[in-house]
């Protein structure tokens, strides 16, 4: 090490150096690290789980979040009963005592479905008139028609279906399923997330704490790739500085950071030396990952996307890239599905832009032998009201709405649960997102029940005290 470095060393405290180095888990996958020296030379991180508690069926997870709360009464839950009433009052007896978010205290008038439905395939799956590839693989799909949450608000409601609570801390799902059974990629974080945008100009932020790993070891913690220009910050050195000289720094750290470990035993050290271990393959796995120009046109037509453009055409894409390279959990936001006003013609445009994305990544992992161990959820946040806000959009809805699985164990050409005639309440085989969370688990070999981890004296879960397998729609 050169005296120059020693010497800057000294002038900052320890973890002061570390911040301004790193600025965070995204940033020790960025700060400008030597890229060939150590790839492939540390196996992928084991979870806790060392045998699993069931047969495994699933070894990764693509979980899609229609975020601002995807209509179900315009996408998978047909209601002609609804349809037959629009414009009539909505009956109390439906809505007294229930929470609503925008519309308390305002009239309620029944609000039909803006567009047709039709049924596929020979299991007749039903879905909205306007899908034109997702039909294609209608027997694949498993819709839930009768998921319910906790949350009537954005934040709280992507909190609860991210972490089973809706108070903020919680480790996420993905933190929970890499602390349980790790990642089999050495050369990528074991859970990643990535957001686009729609066209309709209502895309709400999505915060950061959502893949946050809560209590749990900071290195289970979901790290984001944007979709365009760099995937992370700081990820090619700074003018002037080669190789050799990032590597001194990176040595010096990883001998201060031992040091202190050997002293203190702190978990969040052992976190940072592992992360600048992850950073040194990221800075040539990320790009190699991003360069989609390697893939066949006819793929890149199939998805609707000409390269890595931030699109959820793209991202879905990388999804499938990121499953090949043993990341366990993808988290695929895409924001603009908020509709308290246009859903018509909002919906037409939501559906542009998941329909053969959605269709392609599906067939791309048939394809590639992989659909059969890859889960894949499609889910908003919560659903809509079968009232109409403003004479032709939908109030935020938590007590009804339909999340569409496929793959990785989960039985296709499926219709599990309903609500009620008008598409407000789950009534019929109730599928509330502990239930959704536990049978993710269990498909990946997981009790629920016995993942746990200490924090303040008490033994906590994703699924808290609460969650069943459901088994009915199981492979």
């Amino acid at each position: 090490m050169n005296a120059d470095l020693l010497a800057a060393i000294r002038l900052h405290q320890r973890r002061t150096f570390l911040t301004q180095s790193c600025r965070g888990v995204g940033a020790l996958a960025l700060s400008s690290l030597l890229p060939q020296a150590v790839a492939g030379a540390t196996p992928p991180p084991r979870g806790v789980v060392t045998k699993p508690h069931v047969p495994p069926k699933a070894k990764r997870v693509i979980f899609m979040v229609m975020a601002g709360g995807a209509s179900h009464l315009e996408l998978f839950d047909h209601k002609p009963e609804l349809a037959k009433r629009h414009g009539q009052p909505m009956p109390e007896s439906v809505t007294k005592g229930q929470p609503i978010a925008q519309l308390q205290g305002a009239k309620l008038t029944c609000f039909g479905p803006q567009w047709g439905f039709k049924k596929h395939g020979q299991s007749g799956q039903e879905m909205n008139e306007l899908f034109k590839f997702l039909p294609e693989v209608a027997d694949d799909l498993c819709v839930v028609r009768s998921c319910k949450t906790e949350a009537i608000n954005h934040d709280p409601a992507h909190t609860f279906m991210n972490s089973g609570s809706s108070v903020s801390g919680r480790p996420s799902m993905g933190s929970w399923l890499t602390y349980g059974i790790g990642s089999e990629s050495a050369d990528l974080p074991g859970f990643v997330v990535m957001t686009s945008n729609g066209r309709g100009g209502q895309n709400q932020p999505i915060a950061s704490r959502q893949w946050s790993a809560g209590f749990l070891p900071g290195k289970f913690q979901g790290v984001q790739l944007r979709g365009k220009g760099d995937p992370v910050l700081y990820l090619t050195n700074p003018p002037g500085v080669g190789a050799e000289q990032q590597k001194d720094v990176i040595d010096a750290v990883a001998r201060l950071n031992q040091m202190q470990n050997a002293a203190v035993d702190d978990p969040e050290i052992a976190t940072r030396i592992g992360q600048y271990e992850l950073a040194f393959r990221m800075q040539t796995s990320v790009p190699e990952l991003m360069d989609l120009s390697k893939e066949p046109a006819k793929v890149l037509e199939s998805y609707g996307t000409k390269g890595a453009d931030g699109s959820f055409a793209a991202n879905c894409l990388l999804a499938r890239r990121m499953a090949q390279k043993g990341v366990r959990f993808i988290q695929l936001y895409h924001r603009d599905w908020d509709h308290h006003g246009g859903v018509k013609d909002g919906i037409k445009l939501k559906i542009e832009e998941i329909d053969a994305p959605l269709a392609a990544l599906i067939k791309d992992l048939k394809r590639l032998g992989m659909f059969e161990d890859t889960l894949i959820v499609l889910t908003g946040e919560f659903g809509r009201t079968p009232m109409s806000q403003g004479g032709n959009g939908r109030d935020h809805h938590m007590k009804g709405f339909s999340v569409l699985l496929a793959g990785g164990g989960i039985k296709g050409g499926v219709s599990y649960g309903a609500t009620d005639e008008f598409g407000y309440n789950a009534e019929e085989k109730v599928f509330p997102v502990h239930d959704l969370h536990a049978t993710m688990l269990h498909l990946l070999g997981i009790d629920h029940e016995r993942l746990t981890y200490k924090f303040q004296g008490r033994d906590y879960r994703l699924t808290d005290v609460h969650g069943r397998v459901v088994k009915e729609i199981l492979a």
